[in-house]
């Protein structure tokens, strides 16, 4: 039993993540990167078989990134090769406190990921498809998602809003065909603001956003001072944990990764919070959005002996 996932034991299921991969790249060098494929990467490395659903150009860059997805742990299969548009690129400047500012290329190959009889086939069968809000910039990629969403079984939307790459309005109809939302603060005070919140309060924004997309799993981010996660109108909180941050790239991607996880492998919605904010602290105080994080260093960070 668990959270999300009732009929099947963790290690059987299959969870779809689309969207954007990409090579970060930092003044120290590149580093593998795409809110989506750092999911994908987090679900594997914790235990559960995850899938990319993109694509590369047909480049050097884009040879070099299949490779280190693999080594990873991520299949290939479903990363399409593009012949005519580049690989992803993009820019990340940090700040003094470790925040992270993106400078993203724009009409690279993902963000021409065709629709196929395969993905289709692929979507419709695996458990959980994780989508994010980047990949709705542009049109071939949008077109593919919007039809991916109406096979796929329970959906999963990560809310990231990168100026000038969403509009309002795509980005409601992407939430009303969502059965679990995650965002920050930030986010889901603008988001409610444009739909016509009223409220002041985090709790009563997120309650607006739960009512008006009729969805019934949400979780909104807010930082060192951790997360809510709201499930049948059931409010579980974690407060965060105390770190020295490094960088905050890739941070809210572990997060869900790791909540992803733990609501398909356990029934406890509060220990599944605590242990994504474990996730998303040990990122931030990493370099990097992938570090490698095993279950035991996890559990010793949660609850040093």
């Amino acid at each position: 039993m668990s959270v999300l996932i009732n009929q099947k034991m963790a290690s059987e299921l299959h969870i779809s993540c689309f969207g954007e991969v990409l090579w970060d790249c930092f003044d120290s060098g590149k580093r593998l990167g795409g809110a989506p494929l750092n999911m994908c990467v987090r679900i594997n490395a914790l235990g559960i078989k995850a899938d990319m659903i993109s694509a590369v150009g047909n480049d050097d860059l884009g040879s070099e990134l299949l490779g280190e997805i693999a080594a990873r742990g991520v299949s290939c299969d479903y990363i399409a090769l593009n012949n005519d548009k580049a690989t992803s690129t993009v820019e990340v400047t940090l700040d003094s406190s470790g925040s992270a500012s993106y400078d993203i290329v724009a009409d690279t190959a993902w963000d021409n990921i065709a629709l196929t009889d395969t993905l289709l086939n692929k979507v419709a069968t695996d458990d959980v498809f994780v989508f994010g809000s980047l990949i709705g910039r542009s049109a071939p990629s949008f077109t593919t998602l919007q039809q991916l969403l109406e096979v796929a079984n329970f959906k999963v939307f990560d809310v990231n809003l990168r100026a000038p790459h969403y509009k309002l309005d795509a980005l409601i109809e992407l939430m009303n065909k969502a059965d679990f939302i995650k965002l920050n603060d930030d986010e889901l005070y603008e988001i409610a603001k444009a739909m016509g919140c009223k409220y002041h309060s985090l709790e009563q924004n997120l309650a607006f956003i739960a009512e008006h997309t009729n969805t019934e799993y949400l979780c909104v981010t807010k930082g060192r001072h951790g997360a809510l996660l709201t499930i049948k109108g059931v409010n579980y909180y974690n407060s965060g944990y105390l770190i020295n941050v490094i960088d905050t790239v890739g941070a809210g991607d572990s997060f869900l990764g790791a909540l992803i996880y733990q609501l398909c492998s356990s029934d406890d919605a509060q220990h599944s919070v605590d242990f994504a904010c474990a996730v998303g602290a040990m990122v931030a105080q990493s370099s990097g959005a992938t570090p490698l994080l095993s279950h035991q260093q996890i559990n010793e960070f949660m609850d040093p002996v």
